[in-house]
């Protein structure tokens, strides 16, 4: 990758949400959903894990944004009372969110998804990062980030190629195109920064498709 190209991904992407949150870490983190808290609660708690329980090593982008603060992740559940990760299954976090009905639609996938964690994002959708149950990573070491939807029906979708992407996105300092009429939550694969990072997350997780419908 050019210079130009590495301050789209991985930690150096990370530290550009890192900087635009330092300008106002009180501000929420979703704009449309109050629930999801703001950024930086006080002071920033910065966090020194180094791997998931299973081993397998955080990404370098959420490597670096737990060096800044975790209190966002810790809001959402990524901590025990300990302060170890806490990671969920697929199935446990979509019975958490959506009840038992829509929820337990996810469970016969929870296997190939791994330690699963909850990100912020959606207002009936969820974001949930995937370590995958052989620590599966793209060229950069990211994890992918799905989108969790019941509208009509229940499915997972590869939403984002790493949480340095989703950080970014959701920080506002992704710089991207207007999605055109018809997108939806896999947009990035058309992206030609992103494409190939996505293309190798649906090979490796979906078995070259972008999403997974979940059958009641």
């Amino acid at each position: 990758m050019s210079s130009t190209d590495q301050r789209d991904h991985g930690s150096a992407l990370v530290e550009r949400a890192i900087t635009a949150v330092r300008q106002d870490p009180s501000r929420l983190v979703l704009e449309y959903n109050r629930f999801a808290g703001p950024w930086v609660e006080g002071e920033p708690r910065p966090r020194a894990v180094e791997a998931f329980p299973s081993g397998h090593p955080l990404s370098p982008g959420l490597r670096a944004w737990l060096a800044y603060d975790g209190g966002m992740l810790e809001r959402h559940g990524w901590f025990d009372a300990s302060g170890a990760l806490a990671p969920r299954t697929l199935g446990q976090i979509a019975v958490e969110e959506y009840g038992e009905l829509w929820g337990s639609c996810f469970e016969p996938f929870s296997e190939r998804f791994g330690e699963c964690f909850l990100l912020p994002g959606g207002s009936d959708s969820r974001r949930i990062l995937s370590v995958g149950p052989h620590g599966e990573r793209d060229e950069l070491g990211e994890y992918p980030v799905f989108a969790l939807d019941v509208d009509d029906l229940p499915y997972a979708v590869l939403m984002y190629p790493g949480f340095d992407v989703y950080l970014a996105d959701t920080a506002g300092v992704l710089e991207r195109a207007a999605d055109g009429d018809g997108a939806g939550y896999d947009s990035l694969k058309a992206d030609p920064r992103y494409a190939h990072r996505m293309r190798a997350h649906a090979r490796d997780r979906l078995k070259g498709e972008y999403d997974l419908l979940c059958l009641p």
